[in-house]
């Protein structure tokens, strides 16, 4: 077992935050934030599930060789052809996990399953047996526990601890659990299960109820010392437990928890950043720890008393999470050199080749605003830096549009890298023409079932980024784009999102239920 106080910080950003819909990842992008993720020195890395996908096979085998320093966990069912790709994904690796699951509340057993509890509980043990001829570290989770009965979740615990788990998962699947039941189930365990101490306890939460981070911490209170998170929340349904929250929690309240984790705060807000770009998924204002508006202050005694003193109002400090206090703040007359620094700084490692395209366009943004602040820059990024086939490029868009006019678009693209289309089209509006425009163009016959639009930075000036989800076809994806016309960033966006989809037929992926 790890020592008493130190908390195992277990990220499946990869695999359960990949299942966030809309934000399915590139292997390319899996390893950019694999890579970071080592860098804020998280203690495991659930790289996805091999068995879903020769795409996801692939990322977990890349990650396990390439990303050094955090063990690399592979999902698996208890079912033997799902171990063996994990065991094949994660061989040679330096610090191999298998992480295998089954749902043991009766609503699993039942109503899923279709099978009886003695059954569930020998596919449980022989999943762990198998796990355990591929590596020593194996982690096990009854899914649906915190809707188990406890005294059958008492009996597969010891009987998977018995097989050679190393990690037993306690997971509210659901969101179903309130901190009080959650520490008193991880105290149950401790005192019913006889070899309990050859395990390490983890937990997973999941937020449906809003409760996902203080279940977690309610578990370690009482004796848990893995906690399974994710960057930003994000996951399936209302998400998962936020990393960031998890850690900053143990690190600003270590008086209470008496609990420590080694993770390096400093690369939090890189990290959220760096992932909400390359999951499409904008970290609300509001957000603990990471949100844009955590460290603001508008209230004039709010101001007055941090200016004072800043522990007043501040319970943690910005340059603990990453945000530092004086930002560079970047113009036309800044060189490569000054955005590569500071993009890096960001959590951003770019080639040669992205900088020189990065550069050029933020050298378009900046002959249209005086200043280039932290989030013109990872908008700017986010744009230029896909790692899907350009099928559709937009080479040429005009639209018109006023009061007593009818709005129209016209748009050029270039399908392919050879063929130019052009099409217009009228619409309500000027982005719902440009999107009909599009369409005929490109002969997409999606639907849009979410558009969203904010302001990266204030001001008249400011860069616009739209998100939009498209369905085709049952398959949902998400787009993103940037430009400081807001016309030109919804374009954008759905051609990205029409890229990503284009780049994603016939790689279908079978995600299992959320551990």
């Amino acid at each position: 077992m790890s020592d008493q106080g130190q908390v195992v910080i277990f990220d499946t950003t990869l695999r359960d935050a990949e299942q966030t819909p809309g934000s399915s990842l590139t292997v390319r992008e899996k390893m950019e934030i694999a890579h970071q993720l080592a860098r804020l020195k998280v203690d495991v890395i659930e790289a996805g599930f091999p068995a879903s996908s020769n795409e996801d096979f692939e990322a977990v085998r890349r990650i396990a060789q390439e990303v050094a320093g955090p063990a690399i966990c592979g999902l698996a069912r208890v079912v033997p052809r799902d171990i063996e790709r994990a065991g094949e994904a994660l061989q040679g690796a330096p610090r191999p996990r298998i992480h295998t699951f089954v749902g043991t509340s009766d609503i699993n057993i039942q109503g899923q399953l279709r099978k009886t509890r003695d059954e569930v509980l020998k596919m449980a043990v022989g999943a762990v047996q198998q796990a355990k001829a591929y590596c020593a570290d194996v982690e096990f989770s009854p899914m649906d526990a915190t809707r188990t009965d406890p005294d059958y979740l008492c009996e597969v615990v010891a009987a998977t601890i018995e097989a050679g788990a190393t990690t037993i998962n306690i997971p509210d699947t659901v969101g179903y659990a309130v901190p009080e039941q959650m520490g008193e189930l991880i105290r149950y365990l401790r005192e019913r299960v006889a070899n309990i101490d050859q395990a390490i306890i983890s937990i997973h939460c999941h937020d449906d109820l809003g409760l996902a981070v203080a279940n977690s911490l309610a578990a370690l209170k009482y004796g848990a010392r893995q906690a399974e998170c994710t960057i930003n929340g994000l996951g399936e349904r209302a998400g998962n437990a936020a990393l960031e929250e998890i850690v900053m929690a143990i690190k600003t309240r270590g008086e209470y928890f008496g609990l420590s984790c080694g993770v390096e705060t400093r690369e939090l807000f890189p990290t959220s950043r760096l992932v909400s770009r390359l999951m499409r998924s904008v970290v609300p204002r509001n957000k603990s720890v990471v949100g844009a508006n955590a460290f603001a202050h508008s209230s004039g005694i709010h101001q007055d008393g941090v200016l004072k003193q800043r522990s007043t109002f501040e319970i943690m400090s910005p340059e603990d999470v990453g945000v530092e206090s004086n930002q560079i703040v970047l113009t036309a007359r800044s060189g490569r050199h000054a955005l590569r620094h500071r993009l890096e700084q960001l959590g951003h490692k770019l080639s040669k080749e992205e900088v020189d395209k990065a550069y050029e366009r933020f050298l378009e943004v900046a002959d249209k605003k005086t200043e280039i602040y932290d989030e013109d820059l990872l908008a700017i990024v986010g744009d230029e830096i896909r790692d899907v086939p350009e099928k559709f490029r937009l080479d040429y868009l005009h639209t018109i549009s006023g009061t007593g006019t009818v709005p129209s678009a016209t748009v050029r693209l270039v399908i392919d890298g050879e063929t130019v289309v052009q099409e217009s089209a009228w619409g309500d509006g000027p982005v719902d023409a440009a999107y009909r425009a599009i369409d005929k163009a490109s002969g997409a016959t999606s639907k849009i079932e979410e558009y969203a639009i904010r302001a990266v930075t204030s001001g008249s000036q400011a860069m616009g980024e739209v998100t939009v989800q498209v369905n085709e076809q049952g398959r949902t994806l998400t787009g993103r784009g940037a430009s400081t016309d807001i016309i030109e960033a919804s374009a954008k966006a759905y051609i990205d999102a029409l890229n990503r989809l284009a780049a994603a037929t016939g790689a279908q992926r079978q995600h299992p239920q959320a551990v």
